[in-house]
Parts: structure tokens; C-alpha cells; sequence
């Protein structure tokens, strides 16, 4: 049994003594199994930290299962402590606040109280690759606001079509919430929310221009960097954040 109360309170520190304990196992010693497992279970349920964790740990319950699947992926200690330290890194970088802004926190607590499991997992993976993947964290950001769009659709019995783009989905849930420019006549208001029409508009561009969604055929590809992954992010996690308390604010 772990006595709970002598690990490190420290949530980075969990995260570097559960590393290492991959790491004893993969490379000769014996591991704490009983460590690893609590270690495991408490961070798989924290819904910030599991969509972050490494994809064999959320796989392997334990070491024998880890060391069944370590064993035949890399031949060498020096490879194995490799391939467990990359993949351990986008999580550390997390924790460490690298390329995180001061917004971050309060839209990770909005659309983690609207849906901790659906839309905050999908904001946390576009975080997470908005320093290391460029690409993959335009295409993210888009499935985010994609996501939260259909999950208000679903809670205010509107329709729409899997085929529906980003901006149908967008123009769809902006009614069902009364924030279509054309429901206003105040111009100030009417001008906000045009401009956040065209927003949307324009993180769909972004995405299929830069982003890994789509095939680029023989042209030499336009690679994004990390400024354009970060516009595509910030982007769409404040106008997720935006349609995520208008309906907490009309459903209240």
C-alpha cells in the first residue's frame, strides 16, 4: 500500500516520479509497481492531466503490462529512457507553463465546467501542441470550436449535418444563443458580433491553408509557425469561452 501522504504534494513532482518509475522498469530494475498504479489512477482521473499523459501510460494499468509493450519497442536502455522521456515532455512543458498566457486558466475553467471530458480534453490537446506542432494545433483548434458548437446545438435541440463546416456550425449556434448580427440593431453590438463572424470565418482559412488537415498535393507546403498556432488557438479558445458562458448565462 502508498501511503498518499508521503508523496509529494507537488503535481510536476508526481509527474517526474512517475516517469522515473517507467524508467526503472524499462531499464533493468525492478519498478514499484504499487507506486505506478496510484500514481496512475490518481492521474488518469484529473481530467487537465489525462488527455496530457503519455498514450502508454493511459493504456497500461501496470508495469507488467507497461514492460510487455516496452520490451519491443526499443532494444537499448539509453533508447528506451529516450523514448519515455520525449513522451513525457509535452506534460512537463505544461506544468512548467511553457507558451502558456495569462488567458489560458480562465477559458480552461469555462469549458471545463461546460464539459470536462469533451471540450476542456480538446483545449487542453490544442494547448499542448501549440509550442510543439504547429499544424496540429490549428486543425485542434478548429475541432474545438467545432465541438463546442454542436454540444449547444445538442442542448438547444437545434439541427444541423455532420457535412456542416465551422462557419454553417458557427452561424447555427450564434442564432440559437441570439448572438447572429442580424438579431440586434444596436450598431456597436451588431459590429461585435460581425466581428466575431468573421473570426471564425477566417480561423476555417487558416486551418485548411496551414494546418495538416488537408493534402497538399505537389506545391511546396506553407509550414505555420508557432505565432500562427498560437492565433489559431488563442482564437478559438475565446470564442469557445464566449459561446460557453452566453449559454451558461441563459441557462442559468
Amino acid at each position: 500500500m502508498i501511503d498518499a501522504a508521503e508523496l509529494p504534494e507537488s503535481l510536476i513532482e508526481k509527474i517526474a516520479m512517475l516517469e522515473g518509475t517507467l524508467i526503472d522498469a524499462a531499464t533493468g530494475g525492478s519498478g514499484d509497481n504499487a507506486l505506478y498504479v496510484h500514481l496512475r489512477r490518481e492521474l488518469v482521473q484529473d481530467d487537465e492531466m489525462k488527455p496530457l499523459l503519455p498514450a502508454f501510460v493511459r493504456s497500461y494499468r501496470d508495469l507488467s503490462a507497461f514492460w510487455g509493450w516496452i520490451k519491443y519497442q526499443e532494444g537499448t536502455y539509453a533508447r528506451r529512457r529516450k523514448l519515455i522521456g520525449e513522451a513525457f515532455t509535452p506534460i512537463m512543458d505544461y506544468l512548467e507553463g511553457r507558451g502558456r498566457a495569462p488567458a489560458d486558466a480562465a477559458m480552461s475553467d469555462a469549458l471545463a465546467s461546460f464539459d470536462a471530458d469533451g471540450v476542456h480534453a480538446v483545449w487542453t490537446k490544442a494547448l499542448v501542441r501549440r509550442a510543439n506542432d504547429p499544424e496540429g494545433a490549428i486543425t485542434v483548434a478548429r475541432t474545438l470550436l467545432e465541438t463546442v458548437c454542436k454540444r449547444i446545438l445538442d442542448e438547444k435541440g437545434g439541427e444541423y449535418s455532420e457535412k456542416d463546416d465551422l462557419p454553417k456550425l458557427y452561424s447555427l449556434t450564434a442564432k440559437a444563443l441570439n448572438l447572429a448580427p442580424d438579431q440586434h440593431t444596436a450598431e456597436p453590438i451588431k459590429a461585435i458580433l460581425g466581428g466575431a463572424m468573421t473570426m471564425v470565418n477566417g480561423l476555417g482559412t487558416l486551418r485548411n491553408r496551414l494546418s495538416d488537415a488537408h493534402g497538399r498535393g505537389g506545391k511546396i507546403p506553407v509550414r505555420p509557425s508557432e505565432r500562427h498556432a498560437s492565433l489559431a488557438v488563442n482564437l478559438s479558445g475565446a470564442m469557445a469561452t464566449f459561446l460557453v458562458e452566453t449559454y451558461a448565462a441563459q441557462s442559468s
